[in-house]
């Protein structure tokens, strides 16, 4: 008999067997035999991973409400029919489902997408006749990102998730960041959070034309900066040659990183506090709790020299512009100044990192400012939102007042950390994820109770 007439008996008898086999080990207690060739059940793979969105209708209706597990929280959209909700399943995962419970605000019409990079999209579901309510979606597929594209509003609102649960198999979870809590506060403390941050206070040092980030080992090569903190720094500078000076002009003798700015003349003069300057590390982010510190050896540049006025005042890291006086949201250096005032001004940093790269070739594209108050899946890691605040011994007549990079809105500055690691975190835990207003040793004079991170020595508190 030709060979092939047997293989859909062979076939038959092995799934027979099969089956008589599974039965027999399973009323002998033996069926863990059988089971562990099976494939693993889908389970909801997107609770607690990074999710981003086209918008947010508010600071409390961010992506990352419809993924933290929590049924009483919610994403919601603006009111416009193109809308997206995306979350990053942390590595390659096969889908089998998506589970949405929708608040009143829900889609008509939307599609699953499936995407291995975040930017190019396949298109595993499509939804045209939504009611809202809970709905189950079968969108089977493979790939790190799924994207839930709406297109089409069921209400004259936008939308608006309960929940967005992935379930399938695969993906990675990263280790939560779990802060050191606080310490218990007494009856009656005041524990409302209205501040997440500490300061690292630095008094300038130096003047070169040297930066370090932009022209490194190119002595000479810039406009003149105006340095503090690490007190060898120049073009020369490195991770390693800023640990091993063992200068700081920081008030934290464990902070050895390195802060610099252009320089402010007063004609041909340069104008240099000798006074302390206030350096803020705060959270940029509205889940204070996930910054984490920054990694050894990170540097970027804030700001651009080549600005122009308009683009100065829009930058995502404008405060108030230059102030003097009782005068403020001034976008260039005021003419004039009350005699006795000083010119201040303040300017924050990105402070979401793309968690591989130390640097990048602009020095700017491996960090990026949040969206809608997260981090992006570009840029998934929260580190402290550093934020300058500087002053100047200027007043009077001010038009012949300038940086040495231009006008003043060329100002910018840059920063290249060299902390000591226990001493970041301490503070970053205490301070930045402890919702609290620290001075440099990490202690909140508004509560006393919470402890502070160093000593009067400023050595660490175990």
């Amino acid at each position: 008999m030709p060979t092939h007439l047997h293989a859909p008996r062979s076939r038959k008898a092995r799934a027979w067997l099969a089956g008589t086999l599974s039965a027999v080990l399973v009323a002998t207690g033996l069926g863990v035999a059988i089971a562990t060739t099976a494939s693993a059940a889908p389970v909801n793979i997107s609770q607690g991973k990074l999710a981003t969105s086209s918008s947010a209708e508010g600071p409390d209706f961010t992506a990352s409400k419809a993924v933290d597990g929590n049924g009483n929280t919610r994403w919601a959209s603006q009111f416009s029919d193109a809308q997206w909700i995306q979350v990053d399943l942390g590595a390659t995962a096969t889908v089998d489902r998506v589970e949405l419970r929708w608040e009143a605000a829900y889609a008509k019409a939307f599609q699953v997408q499936l995407s291995p990079n975040g930017t190019t999209w396949t298109t595993v579901a499509t939804a045209t006749n939504g009611t809202g309510g809970n709905q189950t979606v079968a969108a089977s597929g493979t790939g790190r990102y799924l994207r839930l594209n709406l297109t089409a509003r069921g209400t004259g609102y936008g939308y608006s998730l309960w929940d967005l649960a992935v379930y399938g198999t695969g993906g990675a979870s990263t280790p939560p960041h779990t802060p050191k809590p606080l310490p218990p506060a007494p009856p009656g403390a005041d524990t409302t959070v209205t501040h997440h941050e500490f300061q690292a206070n630095c008094t300038p040092t130096h003047t070169l034309n040297d930066d370090p980030i932009v022209y490194p080992g190119q002595a000479g090569a810039s406009h003149s900066h105006t340095f503090m903190g690490n007190r060898s720094t120049n073009a020369n500078t490195t991770t390693a040659s800023l640990l091993a000076a063992n200068s700081t002009s920081c008030t934290v003798p464990q902070d050895e990183s390195a802060y610099w700015f252009p320089t402010l003349m007063h004609g041909e003069n340069k104008v240099v506090a000798s006074n302390e300057q206030t350096i803020y590390y705060k959270t940029g982010i509205i889940d204070y709790k996930k910054v984490v510190p920054f990694p050894q050896g990170l540097r970027f540049l804030v700001g651009s020299m080549t600005a122009t006025k308009d683009e100065f005042r829009t930058a995502p890291g404008a405060v108030e512009g230059f102030e003097c006086g009782n005068s403020s949201f001034n976008w260039d250096i005021p003419a004039s100044c009350p005699v006795g005032s000083q010119l201040n001004v303040r300017y924050q940093a990105p402070s979401c990192w793309d968690g591989i790269n130390l640097d990048s070739a602009n020095h700017k594209s491996h960090m990026a400012y949040p969206v809608n108050g997260e981090c992006t899946a570009t840029h998934p890691v929260a580190v402290p939102m550093i934020e300058f605040k500087l002053s100047w011994p200027a007043d009077g007549n001010m038009s012949d007042v300038r940086f040495s990079s231009g006008r003043g809105f060329s100002f910018h500055y840059d920063f290249f950390n060299a902390w000591d690691p226990a001493v970041l975190q301490a503070l970053t835990e205490h301070c930045i994820n402890g919702g609290l207003q620290c001075n440099p040793r990490g202690y909140d004079l508004y509560k006393p109770w919470a402890g502070a991170v160093l000593d009067a020595n400023y050595n660490l508190i175990p």
